[in-house]
């Protein structure tokens, strides 16, 4: 999980930690050849050392430990910088040869770097034998697809075209709080009325991914999903009339916003304008974040009759999905051990118990919504009858360095909102990383 969905896990309020990752690269690993206990042990290395995300990985552990009792779980965690620290560690030991088990990473293209090291396994014997070819939805199997083969489990599925509304705002204007505008250009509309009523910060942004996260939205919102798709498969064009089109509207959103974004993350924008302390001070509208945002709220405790929300404007029947998924390293610690792992990942029982405590839904088309939290069972059926456009922004679209380049455009564009500039920007970006899934074949 990405920093930002590390700080909404707070809610389940429990102390981090520091677990002594049996990977480190200070600590030599044990391999399938030893004899003893530690043939046993299955270490898997995630960032999930607090709060929701620990919650939801001991559910798991719980389920591997039942189906794999043949096996010990090593929980190789790692805990700080909402996975920096863990990511850096990782990258180090790899290089190294000294790989975990398993290890955590971004389902979709920001899979491709480790791809093109040689550093994890193709796993789609094991992805169809466990039956995860038809348990997922096959649009999301084409999405994690790279030349025919797959190469991690997801373990949970996230939205991030989600807007997450302050009725008492909108009634200023009388907007309403529960009617989605139907197109971007109708959003716009609205936030103007916000404006000339008097609302300080109609729209509430902050820096870096949650700006590009509103772009992607306008952008999935004005082209609608296949064309969208297309931006990130090369079949729609970044530097065509369409996407000139959608950067204006986008533009016109990031007008209305407050002018302090590059200096807050989303939480902090959040409790500032959106749902401050006294929410009757609000003097936030609307904000557009993936939908970690209800444990926040929860963690704030902001009760659910306090906020509304919607899928972003043009996007509903579209789920844009990102997802937490598992690996089988190459020359990792017990690769039998590890599968077993990987098959509790997919299976049904292991979701659930991941899921249910952490705030996200279950990748399974087959997953039932009983005792979930209201907003988990609605996303639940969303998931299970909208089409799917996967996230740059979130890993699920292409390799990080893509991501990387368009976020170091976005704060270019706050500072000097030029639609020209920006779209040769987004454009050359692309056609730099054009062949990235062609080169992974």
């Amino acid at each position: 999980m990405s920093r930002v969905r590390r700080k909404a896990a707070a809610v389940f309020a429990v102390a981090a930690v520091l677990a002594v990752s049996a990977c480190s690269s200070n600590t030599p690993t044990t391999t399938s050849t030893n004899s003893g206990a530690a043939t046993k042990n299955v270490q898997v290395f995630t960032w999930w050392a607090a709060g929701g995300e620990k919650a939801g990985l001991d559910g798991m552990i719980s389920v591997f430990k039942k189906d794999c009792s043949q096996y010990t779980f090593v929980n190789a965690a790692v805990a700080g910088g909402g996975g920096d620290k863990a990511k850096t560690l990782l990258a180090n030991n790899l290089k190294a040869g000294n790989a975990p088990s398993s290890f955590q990473a971004h389902a979709g293209g920001e899979l491709s770097d480790y791809i093109a090291n040689g550093q994890v396994e193709d796993i789609t014997s094991l992805f169809k034998a466990a039956g995860l070819d038809s348990a997922f939805p096959k649009t999301l199997v084409d999405q994690i697809t790279v030349a025919g083969k797959i190469y991690s489990v997801p373990a949970d599925i996230h939205r991030a075209n989600m807007v997450w509304v302050n009725p008492v705002v909108l009634k200023k204007a009388n907007i309403d709080p529960k009617k989605a505008p139907a197109t971007v250009k109708d959003w716009i509309a609205d936030l103007a009325k916000l404006k000339a009523a008097g609302v300080a910060t109609p729209l509430v942004l902050s820096k870096g991914f949650a700006e590009e996260m509103l772009l992607e939205s306008t952008l999935l919102g004005d082209l609608g999903v296949e064309k969208f798709n297309g931006l990130y498969d090369g079949s729609t064009k970044w530097d065509g009339a369409d996407v000139t089109a959608a950067l204006g509207d986008f533009k016109a959103l990031v007008s209305y916003s407050n002018t302090d974004r590059e200096t807050m993350d989303w939480d902090a924008a959040m409790s500032k304008y959106l749902m401050p302390t006294d929410v009757a001070t609000a003097t936030g509208g609307y904000q557009l974040m993936g939908d970690w945002v209800p444990a926040q709220l929860l963690s704030l405790k902001v009760p659910d009759s306090a906020y509304t929300y919607w899928p972003a404007p043009g996007t509903d029947g579209v789920y844009q999905w990102l997802s937490d998924s598992f690996t089988l390293p190459k020359g990792g610690t017990n690769a039998a051990g590890a599968q077993c792992w990987l098959k509790v990942v997919g299976s049904a029982d292991g979701q659930k118990a991941f899921n249910l405590v952490k705030g996200s839904i279950p990748a399974r088309s087959d997953a039932t919504s009983a005792g979930y939290p209201a907003y988990q069972q609605w996303a639940m059926t969303q998931w299970k009858s909208s089409k799917l456009a996967p996230s740059l922004a979130h890993g699920s679209a292409g390799p990080g360095a893509w991501n990387n380049d368009v976020q170091t455009a976005m704060s270019a564009f706050s500072a000097n909102p030029d639609v020209a500039s920006l779209q040769k920007t987004l454009a050359a970006a692309a056609a730099k990383y054009s062949n990235w899934r062609s080169t992974l074949g």
